[in-house]
């Protein structure tokens, strides 16, 4: 799995980025097909006293690309309510994905021999 973690405005400190890291083994246990992971961590002056911190990841999974996004007062919050709409699609699509259907019986020949 490829992972880049990048920020705008922001400078990634390594507890930052451990933060992360520790939340994505969350998304990465539901589903080991995790190609490729792109963070951005942003800082966007709306105002002075609205600084709102937005989190977005991209998350490429065979045959899928998956993108959240979400903004907060606090760095780490927008981290955790990020990560909770990942996992939440990254779980649906697992299971659309997974294979719902059963291995059909096969037709006993010998039963189908004895009738004839």
């Amino acid at each position: 799995m490829n992972l880049t973690i990048s920020g705008h405005h922001l400078e990634v400190t390594p507890s930052l980025r451990e933060y992360v890291l520790t939340k994505l083994d969350r998304v990465t246990r539901h589903f080991d097909q995790v190609v490729d992971v792109n963070v951005l961590l942003t800082v966007e002056k709306q105002k002075e006293k609205d600084r709102r911190q937005k989190a977005e990841v991209t998350v490429h999974v065979k045959g899928k690309d998956i993108f959240v996004e979400t903004s907060h007062e606090d760095l780490y919050a927008a981290i955790d309510q990020l990560m909770d709409k990942l996992d939440r699609q990254v779980c649906r699509h697992k299971d659309r994905v997974q294979d719902h259907h059963h291995a059909s019986h096969k037709r006993q020949d010998s039963s189908w021999d004895a009738i004839q």
